[in-house]
Order: structure tokens, then sequence, then C-alpha cells
């Protein structure tokens, strides 16, 4: 029973690529009280990897939370896994406005303590009891209202390249913070204000309306399906859209467009730009955003450190990474010394010129070519064991052989064959047609091939 991921991100990049079929990309969630998370999740991915789901989904006893990908041709069979869960039936499935093939490459399903983190511990609070859904042509009109607080509940990355008009964007980096800090700023406004958040596809609001309720607040409202379904509303409606910018979203694109204005700037020279990106240093992986310009200029990383490292041999860049954990620290783009905006600096002025930092380098003394014969490719890994299972197309291995298993992720691995199988029973030798299976010491993706190393 495969209940987790056997793919790489490339491989599977490739098998979208190669069946050529429309995907859509959706978000949704649901609270619910999920007596047996664990269970939930084991069935969730049952169900959902046959159909091609990918994406990226947190179960708790709270409910669910899910921002996935899957072929179109498959959007029924998947809604009908959705309401096979009484809790899910009739629930909204936000899709995104633009379509990216891309947007995710794995099917992650993970067990959390909460949908949505959010630093409470009382006992007393009901989610369930939230403030009132307004649709979009509601929401445009209670923004009119002089008597309302709009509140952004996303986080600072989020609402720096697009927000509602007027509204409150805290400074925060995770929901959880923005909760005690709004609750502070309007205490003085809990009886007479229409208080009005807004967050990406609903799943904060719906919890930070419960929590306001909770607080005392008594005209609470929040946007239906978040900016998500606000843009697909206005679209069709053919309403005015009172957000400006685009709407940051949590996969491959980074942001979809709602209008053509840029609320923001490159971190690095101050131009007019709201394209994020992350550092090309693995090591560093910083989100922040950077113009075409800066982009070329800092080989799309984020400081003159990094450009160097970037610069560095392969094995040079896994040593400094090692043990290097990144955590949520990407996410604090405006606010890292480094984005030379901010600090008023030349983001230019230390970057090494290219040409020179190879000169700078030693020279590399050239490996001697292998001379090996191609034995066949990868077909499975099984990551407990950690067996590597290969299908034989040519020629033949033996016990005692020196063999390479090469690929773009795996790199070129060397080892010693001292035990196999060849359909599964164990032997001295494989040839052309075999399916062999055998230990190694690091992870085989399917597009992996095997050579036989030659004396």
């Amino acid at each position: 029973m495969q209940l987790y991921n056997t793919l790489s991100a490339e491989e599977r990049a490739i098998m979208i690529d190669d069946a050529g079929k429309q995907r859509l990309t959706l978000s949704f969630y649901a609270y619910a009280q999920i007596s047996n998370p664990t269970q939930f999740r084991n069935d969730l991915f049952l169900a959902w990897d046959p159909l091609g789901v990918l994406g990226r989904i947190y179960v708790a006893h709270e409910g669910i939370n899910a921002q996935l990908s899957l072929p179109a041709d498959n959007f029924y069979a998947f809604k009908d896994t959705v309401e096979a869960y009484d809790f899910m039936k009739d629930m909204r499935l936000n899709i995104a406005v633009e379509h990216d093939d891309h947007s995710f490459l794995k099917l992650t399903v993970k067990v959390r303590d909460k949908i949505v983190a959010d630093g409470l511990n009382d006992d007393t609070f009901d989610v369930t009891n939230i403030g009132i859904h307004l649709k979009a042509k509601e929401f445009n009109e209670i923004l009119e209202n002089p008597n309302t607080i709009v509140v952004d509940f996303r986080n600072h990355y989020e609402s720096e390249i697009g927000y509602f008009k007027g509204a409150i964007t805290p400074d925060v980096d995770t929901f959880r913070e923005s909760l005690p800090i709004i609750n502070e700023q309007l205490q003085d406004f809990k009886e007479d204000k229409n208080l009005v958040m807004y967050c990406t596809g609903g799943i904060r609001c719906e919890k930070a309306s419960a929590y306001f309720k909770h607080q005392g607040f008594k005209n609470v409202f929040q946007l239906e399906g978040g900016i998500i379904n606000y843009a697909k509303q206005i679209k069709e409606e053919g309403l005015e859209s009172k957000f400006i910018g685009k709407n940051f979203v949590f996969d491959h694109r980074l942001g979809e467009r709602i209008t053509d204005d840029i609320v923001s700037q490159c971190h690095q020279c101050g131009e007019p730009c709201d394209v994020h990106t992350n550092c090309v240093n693995e090591g560093c992986h910083l989100l922040f955003i950077q113009c075409d310009s800066c982009k070329e200029k800092m080989h799309g990383c984020c400081s003159p450190e990094c450009v160097e490292i970037i610069h560095l041999p392969e094995e040079e860049q896994k040593a400094i990474r090692r043990g290097i954990k990144n955590g949520n620290k990407i996410f604090k783009k405006g606010k890292s010394d480094v984005l030379t905006f901010k600090n008023n600096h030349d983001p230019l002025a230390n970057v090494p010129n290219l040409s020179e930092l190879i000169k700078s380098k030693p020279l590399v003394k050239k490996e001697p070519k292998i001379k090996k014969q191609y034995i066949g490719q990868g077909t499975h890994f099984f990551p407990k064991p950690s067996i590597a299972q290969f299908l034989i197309e040519e020629n033949e291995i033996n016990i005692g052989d020196t063999i390479l298993i090469k690929g773009s992720t795996t790199g070129e691995q060397k080892l010693v064959i001292d035990k196999m199988f060849v359909n599964d029973i164990e032997s001295e030798k494989a040839v052309s047609g075999d399916v062999v299976t055998f230990k190694v010491p690091f992870r085989i993706r399917l597009s992996d091939k095997i050579y036989k190393i030659l004396e």
C-alpha cells in the first residue's frame, strides 16, 4: 500500500509534460471534528494518488486545508472522493484564475496539530461560530460604508504585492501574530464598527472571524472564498475590482494577477515590480521581489555573497548548505538586511564579475574519462530499506562489478555490487530483460541510468 511519493519533482514534471493534459489548480478548506486525522490522511492519499492529484494538504482534528492540482479530466472523480465525507459535501472549490501545469509536483498530505496555526489555547473558543460571509458584490458595497474597518489577515509578503484599497495590512510574518495585534488596536470599536476581513482563500478569515466574535466584536464579516473567489466573481459579474495588484499564492507561480496595478517595488533597486522569486542559492532560498534587470545582474541572487556561492563547485556549495535550516526565514523578504533597496545601498556595487570570479578559482584537474557500458534504467526505489530496482535492457552485470548510477538529480554514484536479487531471487548474474534489485546508500530516480564500469 503506497502512502507516499516515489517520484522526484523532476520526474513528475516530465510525466506531466508527456501526458499532455490540462491541469486545474484549486484550493479548499473545511473546519470539522476529525477523530482520527492519520487514518483520514491515509484514505485521502489512496483516493487521490491514482487520480494524478498533486499538492500540499494539511489535516488535523479541526479539519482540512488543501492547495492542489489535478488533470481537468479527473475533476468530477476527484469531487466524488471529497463529497464522500459529509462535512465536505457542497463545499466550495476555489479554482485558480491562472493555471500552471507545474504549480505542484508532489502529493504531500500531512497531519498537523491545526490546519491554521493560531497560537490560541482556549477551550471555550468555538471555531465554527463565524462571521457573516460576503460575496464580491456585497463586499464591494460594505467597503464603501464609512463605518467599515477592513483588515487583511495575510502576511506582509502577501499584502505587499496586492490588497484591497483602504485595508489595514499588519506587518507580520505569520497569521498567529496578527490576531492579538488587531484585537488590541480595535478594542474601542467592538460595538459600532463593521469589522470586515479577507485572506487568500478564506480559511484564515474563517478562524479570525470566529476569534473576534469570541472577543466580543458585534458586527463581523468575511469575504467568502477569499481573494481567489472574489477575482472569479468580479470577472463573471463584470464588477469593479476593489482589490489592486496581485494575489500571492503558495505554489510554483507565487502570484495571480488581479489588476494591472503594480503596488510594490524591487527589493534591490526600488523600481516598480511585483514578481516574487527565491534566491538561486539553495542554501539561502530567500523569498523576495526582483526585477528583470536585477535578476540578470545579480544572477537571480539576493546578495553578492550568494552570487559568489552559486559559482563555487557543487561540492563546495553542498558543504556550505550542510546543516542549514531555512525554515520560515525565507518569507522575511522585506526584512532581510541583504535586500539593498531597504538599506539604500547600490545592489550591484559588490557583485563579483563572473569572468573574474571564474579566473580567481584554482583550476580543477580534469578527471580521466570513465569507460562504461550501458546496462539499463531505474524502475523503482523502496525508501525504507533503501533498495533500488532497475530493468536490465542491454548487456549484463555480475556480483563484484563496479557500477555507475547517473541522473540529473542523483548525480554520478559509483558502487560495487556485493549482493543482488534478480527477478526476486538472489543471484550472481543479471542479463537483458531481468529486473534486478540491490541496496544503495542514496535515493535513485526513475530517470536514472545504470552503467557497468569497464577496466
